[in-house]
């Protein structure tokens, strides 16, 4: 995610080699915008049948001869040998990769600037991820699609705060508005954390009570993960493998406390000092864990970046994003289409998440 411009003045003027993620697209205030979207009930999609939010006994059981025929699908026929990735354990029962693809709306609904997910009023929002399941359904018929609200939880912000961290924890009644709209769209959420100068370790622990819940999953930002005590926006920040191993440890404990199926664990990437060690990463059957590039710019630069850091640098499961604004920005002015992003890309990204 790029610098978020919101965050400082004095924006980090970067090599044009390197992508910026955008994840706010253009100032906001401390606490973001000050009006809150107002989200109207709908009391017959709340009636609606909701099988992702409804806590099981027991899940679909894992096809693992499926499993394994999906993954070198998802390959695309790459012929490095690093996928599908060697010796990665299989899931637990529920799994939602690689046998759908999530297809992701990003944002915050204090603000307008951060994201597609807080831009557009709700009906309008929803309306819009139903059309880009769609497209991608068409683009991929092999594969089908999750829909899915990725919230920022915790933003990184220009004012330190009364604790000097530079973050702001949005309050849980707005978490509470994104699962609303989330049974709507029979969408799954993930919760994105910004840590600034807190830590991750202190900022997964007061999200417990929604990641116990089977249809919500979580995302980190190492550009805002500042370890040195830079003000974040001044620099990229970084998390190191240990930092993942403690989340999706976290998670996995959650996992076999709560009896859910496996958790997908997100991170953010579109340099290389964004992430350290990677392969020192452990993976684990409770928790599916998505490397996503999350740079924006002309497709050849993106392409670039999610060869360099992504592919060659294999996980488990990849992820990219795309920038209804931002992507256009430059020649040739041109988003990506699903159908370009899986002609483009190996392996198949699994995880898309739209700005």
């Amino acid at each position: 995610m790029k610098f978020k411009n919101f965050l400082l003045s004095g924006t980090l003027l970067l090599s044009s080699l390197l992508l910026f993620s955008n994840c706010t697209q253009s100032s906001t205030t401390k606490k973001t915008d000050s009006k809150k979207t107002a989200i109207a009930t709908d009391s017959a999609a709340e009636a609606a049948e909701d099988t992702l939010s409804v806590k099981k006994s027991s899940y679909p059981p894992l096809d693992k001869k499926e499993y394994d025929a999906l993954l070198k699908f998802n390959a695309h026929g790459d012929t490095t040998g690093r996928w599908p990735v060697k010796n990665t354990p299989y899931p637990l029962n529920g799994a939602i990769l690689p046998f759908k693809r999530v297809v992701a709306f990003y944002g915050n609904l204090y603000s307008k600037k951060m994201g597609i997910l807080g831009e557009l009023p709700p009906k309008e929002m929803l309306a819009k991820l139903k059309g880009e399941v769609k497209h991608w359904e068409k683009a991929d018929p092999k594969t089908p699609v999750q829909p899915a609200l990725h919230y920022i939880a915790v933003v990184a912000q220009g004012d330190g705060g009364k604790d000097g961290k530079y973050r702001y924890r949005m309050p849980f009644k707005q978490i509470d508005s994104v699962l609303v709209l989330a049974k709507k769209a029979h969408a799954i959420v993930f919760l994105d954390v910004q840590v600034a100068l807190s830590n991750i370790q202190a900022e997964l622990p007061l999200l417990e009570k929604y990641l116990a819940m089977p249809q919500v999953h979580f995302g980190m930002d190492p550009e805002f993960s500042m370890k040195d005590g830079t003000k974040p926006g001044r620099k990229i920040g970084t998390y190191d493998a240990a930092d993942v191993n403690y989340v999706s440890g976290y998670l996995a404990n959650l996992v076999k406390k709560y009896n859910l199926p496996p958790k997908i664990l997100v991170v953010h990437r579109f340099t290389k000092k964004m992430l350290t060690n990677y392969k020192n990463i452990k993976l684990r059957r409770e928790v599916q864990l998505v490397m996503d590039m999350d740079g924006w710019g002309e497709p050849d630069l993106k392409t670039g970046t999610y060869r360099y850091f992504i592919n060659q640098e294999p996980v488990q499961f990849t992820g990219f994003k795309l920038f209804y604004k931002n992507d256009i920005k430059k020649a040739p002015h041109h988003m990506l289409t699903p159908e370009e992003v899986l002609s483009r890309y190996k392996p198949y990204p699994i995880y898309i998440q739209y700005q």
